[in-house]
């Protein structure tokens, strides 16, 4: 099911995770285009008929309505909706500490300068409803946007087979503060979302989660609408020195795995022993486990266990890789937080393993993923907010600045920038 590797073979074991990231599907680009384009050119009825051919069925309520809301959200059990109220609480205090003020200052030659923030007017957010829905997804993108001061927050999520609302999502858009849902799933939803329908308001930006279609929509459609990021399959990388628990570390791996078959789970270890008795308890574990063929799949394909040399190696290994997760299940984990300098997320310690992230910390599970930990980082309420520059000059300001000013543009060849500088001589 999965397979030791030696330290010498990580470079083989690198380039083949990889790989995974960069793979191209030329027909879900071509599919998905075609999806674009009938949405774009005829509105709802594309949708309705995209939602006919992949759903089995259109909702007789697109859009849900506020009662409906409610009347569904009331199929959760109490257990359910107090263990959101308190997920969602830890997740508004971590995202009330990202907010930023406008500031500016002022030269005492008169010069005047600052930057403004302003909430974006109306998001679309995306959830998943197919091989599992998601109502940490609902408080993960919708309360970031809420604490950013966002207008609008327009979810659209895949209907249900019997075209009624998932109730724990229903129960999370309440809980965050959702306005709008419709239930309109794949890449029809994301197009929707982008030029606007009859029923269905255009967005200034798309947020969340999908499967390969919905995040082929968001690439192609980005610069007609902002995006989030183009998130692929899930990641996780574990770190271990011989002091880890392996029960633990076979448990979190798989907690990765269930989610795709085309989700990466990899353990680093410096103890062979380790990394024996972790595979012996994928095995034990995985027999009780409901997602099991996707566990197995997963692994199969993207998993591995690596024998390093020493913990330098691994964290090495970690930060060419930059996954989407990476926990650190040693002795002193605290130790490794300034080195880890490619992830998304870091969970410290044999405690803190990744769903306590997932469901309910308080950071975002909106994480980079295929590498882009290298340049980009989590969602959070920086997401939802543009900022402008403003500045003021006097006449003698910019007199002071008219032959610097001048020259640089001149330099440039762009006599039209020097003259608007010499006409207020």
């Amino acid at each position: 099911m999965i397979k030791i590797w030696s330290g010498k073979d990580s470079a083989d074991l690198i380039e083949k995770l990889k790989k995974r990231g960069r793979k191209a599907y030329p027909q879900v680009e071509s599919a998905v285009a075609e999806i674009i384009a009938h949405v774009q050119a005829d509105g709802d009825r594309a949708v309705a008929e995209c939602t006919k051919k992949f759903d089995g069925a259109v909702p007789e309520q697109v859009e849900v309505s506020c009662d409906e809301m409610e009347k569904s959200a009331g199929g959760c059990t109490p257990e359910f909706r107090h263990a959101l109220r308190r997920a969602a609480g830890n997740i508004r205090r971590f995202h009330e500490c990202q907010k930023q003020q406008n500031w500016f200052k002022a030269d005492k030659n008169g010069v005047v300068m600052g930057q403004r923030i302003r909430p974006l007017a109306r998001v679309g957010i995306y959830v998943p409803g197919g091989t599992a829905a998601y109502p940490s997804s609902v408080l993960m993108n919708a309360i970031p946007a809420k604490i950013a001061g966002v207008g609008e927050i327009i979810m659209a999520t895949p209907p249900t087979k019997g075209g009624k609302p998932n109730p724990g999502i229903m129960a999370a858009a309440l809980e965050a503060g959702v306005d709008r849902v419709f239930q309109v799933g794949g890449a029809q939803a994301i197009a929707a979302l982008a030029f606007g329908t009859e029923m269905i308001p255009s967005v200034d930006k798309i947020v969340g989660p999908g499967n390969i279609y919905v995040a082929t929509a968001k690439k192609q459609l980005y610069g007609t609408v902002g995006i989030d990021m183009i998130a692929g399959p899930s990641e996780i990388l574990i770190i271990a020195d011989k002091t880890a628990n392996p029960k633990f570390l076979a448990a979190d791996l798989m907690s990765q795995a269930e989610h795709d078959a085309l989700a990466s789970a990899v353990l680093l270890t410096t103890s062979q022993r380790i990394a024996e008795e972790t595979v012996e308890e994928l095995n034990l574990q995985i027999t009780s486990l409901s997602r099991r063929s996707i566990i197995e799949k997963s692994l199969s394909q993207y998993g591995a266990v690596a024998v390093c040399r020493n913990m330098e190696e691994a964290v090495g290994f970690a930060n060419e890789l930059a996954p989407e997760h990476v926990e650190i299940c040693a002795a002193n984990p605290m130790e490794y937080v300034e080195k880890i300098d490619n992830a998304g997320s870091v969970f410290l310690g044999n405690y803190s393993p990744e769903p306590l992230g997932d469901y309910f910390a308080g950071p975002n599970h909106v994480l980079p993923t295929g590498g882009t930990a290298r340049f980009s980082s989590p969602l959070s309420v920086d997401s939802f907010v543009k900022k402008s520059s403003f500045l003021y000059y006097t006449k003698e300001a910019l007199a002071g600045a008219r032959d610097d000013i001048t020259t640089l543009a001149n330099a440039e060849g762009l006599t039209a920038h020097a003259n608007s500088i010499c006409v207020r001589d």
